[in-house]
């Protein structure tokens, strides 16, 4: 009898105990094998890479210069072959529709089961889409409604307003997300384009008039 291939593994996560749990949840289940994690974006698309995995779980926020999004954009070009899954506790409807542009084939909570995360890895193996039901009620909900200014941040663009609004300058931004000053230079530079403002005074004000403080513990 021949025994069947097992569905290889990629997992990335910012958190090692997050890291060290899901592989030792994910290999007690017969058809996975996990064949690698990473604690950063950079690191994930090197080992995607090198292990050539099925299937990707990806988190949306990480250390460095690179969020989930950016790195599933990125593996999604470089390993065309391994499926992202993105697995985060975020239910903002703007990471969701980023990711997915992105080229991740289905969006996980961090709160799932591990059978039902089990289930949409396998549905990712065979080409078909999960979408998380409180996840699925943001998109929603989101269309039902107008857009307003900084509905298109990205989840590191949301993270430099954040510190834009606590008095933090460029350098100091840098240190704290571990980045170069020219790489907060250009996500400034997006966070203007989309706030449809050249100022940054007047950036923080938009960000309070539209409330998007609510929208940056993703």
């Amino acid at each position: 009898m021949v025994n069947k291939a097992k569905i290889k593994l990629l997992i990335v996560d910012d958190h090692p105990m997050v890291r060290e749990g899901m592989v030792v949840l994910l290999e007690s289940i017969g058809d996975f094998e996990v064949v690698g994690n990473a604690g950063d974006g950079e690191t994930g698309i090197k080992l995607c890479r090198e292990k050539t995995p099925d299937v990707v779980l990806m988190d949306m926020i990480m250390p460095g210069g690179m969020d989930g999004v950016t790195a599933t954009r990125l593996m999604h070009e470089q390993c065309p072959d391994a499926r992202v899954i993105a697995v985060t506790a975020s239910k903002d409807e703007t990471v969701i529709q980023n990711v997915m542009k992105a080229g991740a084939i289905s969006y996980i909570l961090k709160d799932a089961s591990i059978y039902e995360l089990a289930q949409a890895i396998r549905s990712a193996y065979n080409g078909k889409q999960t979408i998380a039901a409180e996840a699925l009620s943001s998109l929603i909900a989101s269309k039902r409604q107008p857009h307003k200014l900084g509905f298109d941040l990205t989840t590191r663009e949301y993270t430099v307003l954040r510190l834009m609004m606590g008095g933090f300058n460029n350098r100091e931004i840098a240190e704290q997300l571990m980045i170069s000053k020219s790489t907060v230079k250009n996500h400034i530079t997006h966070i203007f384009a989309k706030l449809n403002t050249k100022n940054r005074t007047r950036a923080i004000a938009i960000a309070i008039e539209q409330k998007l403080h609510t929208r940056m513990n993703v």
